[in-house]
Order: C-alpha cells, then structure tokens, then sequence
C-alpha cells in the first residue's frame, strides 16, 4: 500500500516538474480557463501550451470540457491551490534563510 501511494506522489510530483505546467496550474488555480486564455496570458504559443496541458490532463492534474470550438480547462482537485500557497511558503523560508545568510556573512 506505501509503495503505490509513493508511486502515486513520484507521478505527481512528474507532471508538476516544469515551470509552464506551474504557471497553468497557477492559473487555474484563479478559474476555469481555455488555451486561448491561458496563451495571451502566459504569452506563449498556443503548441507549448496544449503541450503541457496533454502532461497535465495524462497525470489527471487538470479536467478539460469541450464547449463547442474551444476546450476549457480546470484543476481536478482543489487541493493542488493549497500545493501551490506550500510550495511559495517553502521557497520565501529559504528565501528569508539565504538573506540572513547573506546579512551575517555581510556584517563579519
């Protein structure tokens, strides 16, 4: 049972290990959202982005609807939000860790 639940969270954390696949998820994090969206805002073609999508939507990390032309896209789980606000919360500790580093080697 460990073990498929370790194998669940290495496939997760997979399709999570790119910064456009973030970026989308952080989006969508904010609404629903279709390509086109998502491409103005990212200011990236729309190829790259329907290429991270198809990792996102393989790893079941994003819901798509068909709504007549266009796909519109959502997290599946809620909870990926609270991944995201972690991870940031995780990156400004080390942060604020690097700067009192950075304060005492400065001050010696």
């Amino acid at each position: 049972m460990n073990s498929d639940i370790q194998q669940f969270k290495s496939e997760f954390f997979k399709a999570l290990a790119h910064p456009m696949r973030i970026r989308i998820l952080e989006l969508l994090s904010e609404g629903e959202k279709n390509v086109n969206e998502m491409q103005a805002i990212l200011g990236s073609e729309g190829s790259a982005v329907s290429q991270q999508l198809a990792v996102l939507r393989a790893k079941n990390v994003v819901n798509s609807v068909k709504e007549g032309t266009s796909v519109i896209y959502s997290l599946r789980d809620p909870l990926i939000k609270d991944l995201l606000a972690v991870a940031k919360q995780i990156f400004d500790n080390h942060l604020v860790n690097a700067i009192s580093l950075l304060e005492e080697i400065r001050s010696e």
